[in-house]
């Protein structure tokens, strides 16, 4: 193979690493460019463990009939019929026998022995080579040690070993691009599944330095669960953590769905904002939020006693006005936060809603901004609100049906 093409094709991935390409694009161009000096790829595949809160890694897989290539995601396969496939995969078989590398022909012996292959035999190719490339130690986080890589041809000899050669001497090359830019995904995803979206932007934009903060107009939220405290005190140990996720699901969703950021989970209370151009259109998108929550936690209440565990209901407070919105925090430990007088003011908010017999109250500014934007707030009275030096009067849903003139 030509010494000078094969230089250029790793000095083009390197390249594309650095750039920071999408890694379909990458693994594409590299298929193609190898295919052009010589390698007879009919499909090249390459899977990275991540970090990530609901997959276990990806995939990235080209074929020379459809260029654009394609990106999975996979679930965890530590059980059930994903370990199966797993523990029976050429890549598991690298893993557990420390080779570097398995060259097999596709015959019928060999995919019965690694079962995902069978479709990759039934498409027609006739060979393949897979390779497992370590990182060291240190450059491991979490599951992420490795990159597994396929590499398939349906020419009916199969590979030459001059071709094997070539492809192990580029692989680093696109193993080291390949993980560059995964990188990059997971302190994207570590960051907004931590910090939310809009401060996760901020903070990977470069803004870490104390003290530094906006001063923004939004729409905070506060709620928590109804009787929390008695059903920890109740329900077995196991049961609290599901119940959590399973009420965070609902409502976090909600939110985010209608555009807003939660910043912090404390318990069983969630802490968010909404932002637009104008109060009235974020309050809407609040009250939207709400709704939806609501009709879900509905849903999974009819579900969870079906299976007779614990339910309860949200209390939520709804508040607009000025904060600051950054870092804050000590010089080794920093949360990107709000803070000022309106979010003091909104968990005494959702706090009130014992008091008021209302799972939604909201306060006298964000009824005032939310005007003809969304549903009718009705008055509750006022409210004496520890901290706060004045009563405040507070407001929820009208929830009278709808009348008509007959």
């Amino acid at each position: 193979m030509d010494e000078q093409k094969l230089q250029s094709l790793a000095a083009w991935i390197t390249e594309a690493g650095l750039a920071g390409g999408s890694e379909t694009e990458m693994l594409a161009g590299f298929c193609e460019r190898a295919s052009a000096v010589g390698l007879p790829l009919v499909s090249g595949l390459v899977v990275l463990d991540i970090l990530h809160p609901t997959h276990e890694g990806h995939a990235i897989r080209w074929y020379r009939d459809k260029p654009k290539g394609k990106f999975l995601e996979y679930e965890r396969t530590n059980q059930g019929e994903a370990a199966e496939n797993w523990r029976r995969s050429v890549f598991f078989y690298l893993l557990e026998s420390g080779e570097p590398m398995l060259h097999e022909r596709l015959t019928p012996e060999t995919v019965a022995r690694f079962t995902h292959l069978v479709p990759d035999r039934q498409a027609g190719m006739t060979d393949f080579v897979g390779i497992l490339t370590r990182f060291a130690p240190e450059g491991s986080i979490g599951e992420m040690d490795c990159i597994y890589s396929a590499w398939y041809t349906d020419r009916e000899q199969g590979f030459e070993a001059r071709e094997i050669a070539a492809i192990r001497r580029l692989e680093p090359f696109l193993a080291l691009a390949i993980k560059s830019v995964s990188l990059g995904r997971v302190a994207r995803t570590l960051a907004e599944t931590y910090l939310g979206r809009d401060a996760a932007e901020l903070v990977l934009s470069g803004r870490i330095e104390r003290g530094v903060a906006d001063r923004i107009e939004a729409v905070v939220w506060f709620s928590d669960l109804s009787g929390y405290t008695k059903i920890t005190d109740s329900a077995p140990p196991e049961q609290i953590i599901p119940l959590l996720n399973d009420y965070a699901e609902v409502i976090v969703s909600a939110i985010r769905d209608q555009g807003g950021d939660v910043l912090k989970l404390i318990g069983d209370g969630v802490l968010a904002i909404f932002t637009a151009p104008d109060n009235g259109t974020a309050c809407a998108a609040a009250i939207a939020a709400a709704l939806v929550a609501e009709q879900n936690i509905a849903a999974l209440n009819e579900r969870r006693a079906a299976d007779n565990l614990p339910t309860t209901h949200m209390y939520l407070g709804l508040h607009v006005g000025e904060m600051f919105f950054g870092n804050i925090g000590s010089k080794d430990r920093l949360d990107f936060t709000i803070v000022g007088p309106a979010v003091n003011e909104i968990s005494r908010i959702a706090a009130m809603c014992r008091s008021a017999d209302q799972s939604i109250l909201a306060s006298a500014p964000f009824a005032a901004a939310l005007r003809d934007a969304g549903p009718r707030l009705v008055s509750c009275g006022r409210y004496a609100l520890r901290g706060v030096t004045r009563p405040q009067e507070l407001f929820t849903l009208d929830r009278s049906p709808l009348t008509s003139d007959t």
